[in-house]
């Protein structure tokens, strides 16, 4: 029997909403061997004064009451100098030591240094910037090669207490082995990488690949006017040279507001807050977001299958699951000021009032509390808040409170973030005394059926099938099943998918066109030819990497014309992040998918040099290597991949596929038994190692494991 390697195909992005631990793989530990002096630290980059742009100063010249606004605000402060001004007003002394591992860590404030105690002695890291204010004060060091390192120890502003930034840091992940801290010396933690440019304006990575080196600049710390306003120049030209007292009709500059629709001010600030994808660098308000963006949704176990946040909040996902976004009529700007505050801050109800006036009027009627207490104040149930890493968040999904997902998923819900000396048995009988129908019924569902996804429980799929072609059913929770259905073998799939290309949603018809690409068909060959001059270039880019595995048939000059186009998009969007070790991954997917081996390794080749540990390129590499039949380049790969991690399943898969190709059976079969038993759902190692028994084992190919029946073949 031929046996063939098997692709790697889960494609890991890691961009804007993976600020930190969404992967938990290291990256270049950097050795300090000698101290650098406070001085040197607090020296900020060189001014980077883009064209068009002034800086927030020429704001002020006409607008010191928003100045005033917006100078202390979050927004202003998302990441300063540090300065021992900052240190004793804001900071108190760290009492004593934190240990993380061989190491220990102290924060001298006063002096502006962290120092750091173990194995090799002490060393000294200068503090040059503090990121956030709101809830935790993270700090920043510099490192070789450009680096700005975020430091092991922060700062809980509510807490008053110095905490180590890793450890807070690990998802529990209901269900899953326990989360590992990552090195604060790893990538996830390099503000250059990382945290993107949602802390600072008008910022210019500046990675240069061959050196593995960051020249990066910005126009100024924190987010200032021009980050939403766009370049001031021309504004400040046009005004100045109109006569006196005369209103222009064209300020030269982008206006939020009224003059955007609630979408657009919605997409304008989550270009920041959320858990997104970066597909360009040229995002500008007024943009659409899925032209420059990806979005995580609930595929990703950062979220609880019924969409609350287990990991850090970036709004977005949850936001589109609230009803009040889905009417249309909803923007960020209701609630929030443009510097991030709250409009109602002192009477939150305010805010739901001009949509919800007769609940907000008979507060306990609709929520069986006390008028003034906390209990009939409307974010408080629909808003929780929780916290992550000393983050607090507010759920903006805005759904009712949920106890049954408590007891289903561990997820929080409401009623017991404020009543924590009962259980969600408790509040769930409550709510169902309380209303009528059963509002948890729908909620749960949709849960239900991404929990079975993520397990890939298949028992549900026409459930699953039947809510994606629901004409009310959510876009986030649609587009989270199909990417959670790539595996699933079943033909069942397929018209559901065409059904979904066509689907109103640009994060649904994406989500779709990722998974079409697994069906070289002419049907599907003609959709995604069609998605290639979709309106929303994300839909496009996808197709695009879709239609790279498809065989080319005849097409016409205007199909030519689109699929180069968005060909192109794609490229350039994987170029976008350089510094990602994910990026040339994915890049080498699609060189892979196309036929172009020789490419495809020296992508494969980036990341593996970018990111030593990643074991999807080595796999994948090893697979270029056996199409072109050097079976020996692609045995090195998967040896590196397990040498990474010995228990791989997909490592191992292909290991045994190879050894069953080199005629080496028991081998084979040892790489394919760790494969199953690492991944027991691994369909393809139990029907691989079914016919790699049958020949000289009959007996043996047949599962016997407890509860699997009697006499059931393991190939089946």
């Amino acid at each position: 029997m031929h046996f063939v390697l098997t692709t790697l195909r889960p494609l890991l992005h890691m961009g804007t909403g993976a600020l930190i631990l969404l992967v938990c793989i290291g990256l270049f530990p950097v050795i300090v061997n000698s101290t650098v002096t406070p001085a040197m630290a607090a020296e900020s980059p060189a001014s980077n004064k883009k064209k068009g742009f002034s800086g927030t100063e020429s704001c002020r010249e006409c607008h010191e009451k928003f100045y005033k606004r917006w100078s202390p605000s979050h927004h202003a402060k998302a990441m300063q100098p540090f300065s021992t001004d900052l240190a004793s007003a804001m900071l108190t002394p760290q009492p004593e030591e934190i240990t993380i591992g061989r190491y220990r860590y102290r924060v001298d404030t006063a002096a502006g240094i962290m120092k750091e105690n173990g194995p090799d002695g002490e060393k000294t890291y200068p503090i040059a910037h503090v990121l956030g204010g709101k809830n935790v004060y993270y700090f920043l060091t510099p490192m070789e090669r450009g680096r700005l390192q975020t430091l092991p120890v922060a700062y809980d502003v509510h807490e008053k207490k110095w905490f180590d930034t890793a450890k807070s840091g690990l998802r529990h992940f209901p269900g899953l082995e326990p989360d590992e801290p990552v090195s604060w010396r790893d990538w996830p933690y390099t503000f250059n990488t990382a945290c993107y440019n949602c802390h600072v304006s008008q910022l210019d990575t500046n990675y240069d690949l061959k050196t593995d080196t960051y020249h990066t600049r910005w126009a100024e710390p924190g987010i200032n006017c021009e980050t939403c306003h766009g370049p001031c120049d021309e504004h400040i030209r046009v005004c100045r040279q109109a006569p006196e007292g005369k209103i222009l009709k064209d300020l030269k500059i982008i206006r939020r507001g009224r003059d955007f629709t609630a979408d657009q001010n919605n997409d304008a600030c989550d270009a920041c807050h959320a858990k997104a994808i970066p597909l360009t660098e040229g995002f500008i308000p007024g943009d659409q977001f899925f032209d420059h963006f990806d979005l995580v949704c609930l595929e990703n176990a950062d979220y609880y299958p019924d969409g609350r946040d287990l990991g850090e909040n970036y709004t977005f996902t949850s936001w589109l699951l609230s009803p009040c976004a889905k009417s249309g009529e909803l923007s960020c700007l209701h609630c929030h000021t443009s510097s991030g505050r709250y409009r109602q801050k002192n009477d939150p109800n305010q805010s739901c009032m001009p949509c919800h006036k007769q609940r907000v009027e008979n507060a306990t009627t609709h929520t069986f509390h006390k008028k003034d207490s906390t209990g009939s104040q409307c974010i408080r149930c629909h808003m929780p808040m929780t916290s992550f890493a000393g983050m607090r968040r507010s759920d903006h999904s805005m759904i009712p409170p949920t106890p049954a997902a408590t007891i289903a998923f561990e997820s929080p819900n409401a009623c017991n973030l404020c009543h924590d000396d009962k259980d969600a048995a408790w509040a769930d009988e409550w709510v169902r005394k309380w209303r009528k129908t059963d509002y948890q019924a729908p909620l749960m569902h949709r849960a239900e059926l991404i929990n079975a996804a993520r397990k890939q429980d298949w028992t549900r799929l026409s459930e699953i099938l039947d809510y994606i072609k629901l004409k009310d059913r959510d876009a986030v929770f649609v587009a989270s099943l199909i990417r959670l259905l790539r595996p699933c073998p079943d033909p069942d799939v397929l018209p559901v998918l065409l059904d979904a290309a066509k689907d109103s949603s640009p994060l649904v018809r994406a989500s779709a066109m990722e998974s079409l690409g697994r069906f070289p068909l002419k049907t599907t060959r003609a959709v995604l030819l069609s998605a290639t001059g979709d309106d929303i270039r994300l839909v496009r880019i996808k197709a695009a990497a879709a239609l790279a595995g498809h065989p080319e048939s005849a097409q016409t000059e205007e199909d030519a014309d689109f699929i180069n186009k968005a060909t192109q998009e794609y490229i350039s969007t994987m170029k976008t992040r350089p510094d990602q070790w994910t990026s040339h991954y994915n890049l080498g997917n699609f060189y892979l998918d196309s036929g172009d081996f020789s490419s495809a390794l020296s992508a494969y080749n980036t990341a593996i040099t970018i990111e030593p540990r990643a074991i999807m390129p080595m796999v994948n590499a090893a697979m270029a290597h056996s199409r072109t039949g050097k079976n020996k380049k692609a045995e090195k790969f998967l040896k590196m991949a397990l040498a990474v991690s010995p228990d791989n399943a997909t490592a191992n898969f292909n290991m045994g596929l190879l050894k069953a190709e080199q005629k080496k059976t028991g081998q084979a079969e040892m790489h394919l038994r760790r494969a199953i038993k690492a991944d027991p759902k691994m369909h393809e190692a139990i029907f691989s190692l079914g016919m790699l028994l049958a020949g000289e084992r009959p007996e043996e190919s047949v599962d016997r494991r407890p509860g699997s029946g009697s006499g059931r073949a393991i190939c089946e």
